[in-house]
């Protein structure tokens, strides 16, 4: 499959019914978060099939054509067709191969290229993990970890939401892989986003963090700011937890 052809294929799947659903569930509207996106109507699984027919012979260099398409499903398809070819170069048999190493950071560096195209919620959690997030705990011709965490750094400091909320969201991944540090800096740094998006993703990465790492580790992160965080933030960090606990943290007072 060519992008031309990946393209044709998809438009030809379009739902006008389930695209005006999904262009409200999104926030399209002007002056919400996802103003100007447009959709196919195209549901997830759908776009899955897409991908999965045609990643493995999907030439890298077609896939800048999916990503700057102006549907939303199109754009999806092709960053999932680069987790599709981040994850088969990521397997434990291959972190250490040159070859691989050598995929992965090209791979690595379309995604940031075209990171604006990840301009809803979705394209961000469906893919930032997977692929940035994934990449910080592996060999890289590119840098070191100092370098790693330039890059994430760049992306909390942006004006944008949607990288501020990949420099978030990627912590899912190292989380799952035992290291917290990556979630506890920069839940750090996010804390006080002015956002609700961001507050979710704050506290949802907390939790994760708490339940794939340690949750001494996630109490800890919450006595030191659990009376500073957004209400929302707070209420996915300790979702977990029991009934007793929750009560504790959404009532704590930080001692003096």
């Amino acid at each position: 499959m060519t992008a031309k052809e990946v393209i044709t294929y998809m438009e030809s799947m379009r739902d006008e019914a389930q695209r005006q659903i999904l262009m409200r569930f999104f926030k399209t509207a002007e002056g919400e978060y996802g103003y100007g996106d447009e959709f196919l109507g195209l549901k997830v699984p759908q776009t899955r099939e897409v991908v999965k027919a045609a990643w493995k012979d999907f030439p890298l260099d077609e896939v800048p054509e999916l990503l700057m398409n102006r549907w939303h499903e199109v754009r999806l398809c092709g960053f999932l067709i680069l987790v599709e070819k981040f994850e088969r170069l990521a397997t434990k048999r291959l972190e250490n191969d040159a070859s691989a190493i050598q995929g992965r950071d090209e791979i690595l560096l379309m995604y940031l290229k075209y990171a604006d195209q990840a301009n809803n919620w979705d394209l961000v959690d469906l893919s930032v993990h997977k692929i940035l997030g994934h990449w910080l705990l592996l060999p890289s011709n590119l840098g070191n970890r100092d370098y790693k965490q330039t890059i994430l750094d760049e992306l909390a400091q942006s004006k944008s939401l949607w990288r501020q909320r990949m420099s978030m969201v990627c912590s899912w991944k190292t989380s799952q892989m035992g290291d917290p540090s990556w979630c506890l800096r920069y839940a750090e740094i996010h804390l006080h986003h002015p956002h609700d998006l961001m507050h979710k993703a704050v506290g949802w990465m907390l939790r994760e963090m708490g339940k794939r790492v340690s949750m001494d580790m996630l109490r800890d992160f919450l006595s030191k700011h659990a009376h500073e965080m957004p209400r929302t933030a707070l209420r996915y960090a300790i979702e977990k937890m029991s009934d007793d606990e929750r009560q504790y943290w959404m009532t704590y007072k930080a001692e003096l």
